[in-house]
Order: structure tokens, then C-alpha cells, then sequence
């Protein structure tokens, strides 16, 4: 199994923050090369992609509002996104599941947007937004909020408590926001506070991505093959049949199965790279 095999397989099987992650990075590539060796063409895309802090821009050019969630300036941007995403989605996936994770973000990610438009109006700073920081930061504030005295180990510093690391974020961005990049760090402060709401409301009851968990679930069911119960014509053979029998595939059937189920256990508690070679070409070869 090559690379590029390798990646297919674990786009598969990986996780919402997997997908997210690589939807990511598929899209800043080509937009990395634009910039590089098309600067005019990258520019009209830009211009039709990213989150203007005009409101009437923004007004005409809705999508907007999601589609600078999956852009990023250059490569160290989105490095760092992506890493805290990964980190973010571990800690809020383990108390949530994948589709409130895939709702979380596309929901953090609008309201950031939107009071980064909002607050324009104050620092009429006139510029675009790209970025996953206000998404990411939803997820992370979220977590945070729900387990606030759960402690993770941090390099360099070693334990800290949730709540810890999210005020220190939060506090970060206040301080910057009169420095430099203005409306990146308003959109981060809303995303936080997006993530803030969204634990308090489910705790009270009020899911606020169900709508969009119902509506992956009609997706997907659209693709799911439907069930049909066709009739059957029935033959009886009267002659005597040989009493030697060829063993059933069933008990073929039956361990593949559990092996599939061994090693997709194994990913749900360890991750994709966790497998063994020999695992991901077995993998590999029944997903053909």
C-alpha cells in the first residue's frame, strides 16, 4: 500500500477532526500554489472566499461566512490550526459526538464571522478574515467549559487545569486586539464565547447543532442502499443428495468480521497510526 493509499484509508476511517483536517489542507495547497505562481487569479479567489468586514459585501456574498473557515494565510498558519484542532477535537470528542464536533465547528465558525463584521463598524479596519482559529477556538472553549477542572499535560509546562488554558487563550486575545490583527482576534474571542454558550444551552437542554446532525443524517441516507424484500421462487429437489457437503463460507465471513471489528475498535481508542502495517493493507484490501 502506498502513501497516497494510506491517506485514502484514513480519510475513511478517520474521524470528523480527520476530515476537517484534511479538507484544510487540500484546499490551502492549491490556494498556496495560486498565490505563488497565479497572484491575479488568487486574488479574485480571495476576494470571493474570504469574509469581508464589509457588511454589505458580506451581505452579497453569504458563503462567505463558512468558506474563510477552511482558507489560511501561509503555511504556519495553518500548521498551528491544525495541531490545535486536532488537540481540541481529542479533549471535546471524548465527552461529545462527531456530529456535534462537525456542527460545533461550522457554527463557531459563522458567529466569529460574524461579530468580526459586527465589530467593524467600531474599528473600521476594512479588511478580510481567513482562518479556522474562531472555529477551533469554539471546540476548545467548549471542552473547556464542560470539564473545566480536567487537567492536561502541556510541553514545557506541564499540567494545567482546562479552564487554565482557555482563560490564558481568551486573556492572550484581549491583550492583542488594539496590537495588531484586530478583527482575527475578535473572531477567536467569538468563537470562545460561541463554545461558552453552546455547553451552557446543552446543559439546559437545547442541542443547537441538532439541526445540522439531522440534516448529515438525511445526507447519508440518501447514499445508504435501501432494503428491498424481492420475491423469492422456491425449487424443491426431490432427488437424494450426497450426504458430503462443502464447508460454508459463513465461518470465512465470520472471522473477516471480527478482524474488521478488532482493528476498527483499535483505531476508535488509538488512532489510525496505531494499526500495524499488516493491518492497514488488510484494511486496504477488504475496502477494495
Amino acid at each position: 500500500m502506498n502513501i497516497l493509499d494510506d491517506f485514502k484509508m484514513q480519510y475513511r476511517l478517520g474521524g470528523i477532526a480527520q476530515k476537517l483536517i484534511f479538507w484544510n489542507v487540500g484546499i490551502a495547497i492549491p490556494f498556496f500554489l495560486l498565490k505563488a505562481f497565479a497572484p491575479d487569479l488568487f486574488s479574485v479567489i480571495l476576494d470571493w472566499t474570504s469574509l469581508s468586514s464589509d457588511v454589505m459585501i458580506m451581505l452579497t456574498r453569504p458563503w462567505t461566512l463558512l468558506t474563510y473557515a477552511f482558507l489560511h494565510a501561509d503555511f504556519f498558519h495553518l500548521l498551528f490550526n491544525m495541531i490545535v484542532l486536532n488537540f481540541a477535537s481529542r479533549l471535546f470528542t471524548t465527552y461529545f459526538t462527531q456530529k456535534q464536533l462537525f456542527g460545533l465547528y461550522l457554527l463557531g465558525a459563522i458567529f466569529a464571522g460574524l461579530l468580526f463584521v459586527a465589530t467593524d463598524f467600531i474599528f473600521q479596519n476594512n479588511t478580510i478574515l481567513v482562518g479556522a482559529s474562531g472555529a477551533i477556538m469554539a471546540i476548545l472553549v467548549a471542552a473547556a467549559t464542560y470539564t473545566p477542572f480536567s487537567e492536561i499535560r502541556l510541553l514545557l509546562i506541564g499540567n494545567v487545569k482546562m479552564w487554565h488554558l482557555a482563560v490564558a487563550l481568551v486573556l492572550l486575545d484581549l491583550i492583542q486586539i488594539p496590537l495588531n490583527n484586530t478583527g482575527g482576534h475578535i473572531a477567536h474571542l467569538g468563537g470562545a464565547f460561541f463554545g461558552f454558550l453552546y455547553i451552557k444551552m446543552l446543559q439546559n437542554g437545547t442541542d443547537l447543532t441538532k439541526g445540522i446532525s439531522t440534516f448529515l443524517d438525511y445526507i447519508s441516507g440518501l447514499f445508504r442502499p435501501k432494503k428491498t424484500t424481492p420475491f423469492k421462487t422456491v425449487h424443491r429437489n426431490t432427488k437424494k443428495t450426497s450426504q458430503t457437503s462443502t464447508p460454508a463460507p459463513a465461518a470465512d465471513k465470520d472471522i473477516t468480521q471480527k478482524k474488521i471489528d478488532d482493528i476498527l475498535d483499535k483505531i476508535s481508542k488509538s488512532g489510525y497510526d496505531s494499526l500495524t502495517k499488516e493491518e492497514k493493507e488488510f484494511l486496504f484490501k477488504v475496502g477494495k
